[in-house]
């Protein structure tokens, strides 16, 4: 029977952990799959395989939708968060979506902005939608908001609450139409408690009346009616309370009001 001396021991000792050694740096260290969010440090899941073909135009389907409805840009990342694809996959389908809109000459653009992605109109279209805005928009205005504009034409300036006690309703929606029309514009506070805004005409408005100034406005004595018209209204108005057809409230119909004799003063 053969004997080991300790000599061969150490050797067959320094040779297992050389071995051992290059074991370990021979095994590479875990990858982390999927992409990190910036500035969070999540990694979001990996997909088990490449996205099929239905899944990638559902994803661009996905992507108009949520752009469309949002009022700021959308950022890649919260794009990848909601319709769950790798950031690199979200930006290489805005991509898409960005040329093929370019290339059927579309009026309005997939664009990123502000580091998010946005519709937004051509920019060779400008002139267009300028005309829109300046004078595409040929709605009337109501009467309730030439009501308000006649008030704060011939009183202005005067504050929001002084416009409702003159037509005794709120005018805070037809005073909001006024000023984006440019009719109606702040020119200054009032000096008592609260400092209340005060309202006053523009420059649009004397255009469109084409007025030089506010002193070429119509005398409002030319529209008031003279007494007789006044008094003819009165007439028509006026209830006799000596009429014998009136019915009181609640009185059935057909029956009439005697009227009793004054009771003499003791």
């Amino acid at each position: 029977m053969s004997t080991v001396t300790l000599p061969c021991l150490a050797q067959i000792s320094t040779k297992v952990d050389v071995v051992s050694e290059e074991a370990e740096e021979s095994t590479p260290e875990p990858e982390v799959v999927g992409t990190e969010f910036a500035g969070t440090g999540e990694h979001e899941p990996a997909l088990a395989g490449p996205p099929s073909v239905e899944a990638l135009i559902d994803a661009k389907r996905a992507i108009e939708a949520i752009v469309l409805v949002a009022t700021d840009p959308i950022p890649d990342q919260l794009l990848a968060q909601v319709i769950e694809l790798p950031i690199p996959v979200v930006r290489r389908l805005c991509g898409e979506l960005a040329d093929s809109y370019k290339q059927d000459h579309r009026g309005f653009q997939f664009a990123e902005v502000a580091g998010g992605w946005r519709y937004q109109t051509h920019p060779d279209l400008a002139p267009y939608i300028e005309k829109y805005v300046l004078e595409g928009q040929t709605a009337r205005l109501s009467s309730a908001a030439l009501e308000t504009l006649s008030i704060v034409a011939y009183k202005q300036p005067l504050s929001r609450a002084q416009m409702s006690a003159i037509r005794g309703v709120n005018v805070d929606g037809v005073l909001r139409t006024l000023e984006q029309k440019g009719y109606v514009a702040e020119i200054g506070r009032d000096a008592g408690p609260g400092q209340a805004i005060l309202f006053g005409t523009t420059e649009l408005f004397l255009e469109r009346l084409g007025l030089a100034s506010l002193g070429d406005l119509p005398a409002l004595g030319d529209f008031v009616p003279d007494a007789s018209v006044v008094e003819a209204l009165e007439m028509t108005l006026r209830v006799a309370p000596e009429d014998p057809q009136l019915l009181l409230d609640g009185e059935p119909e057909g029956e009439t009001v005697e009227s009793k004799p004054a009771e003499p003063a003791p």
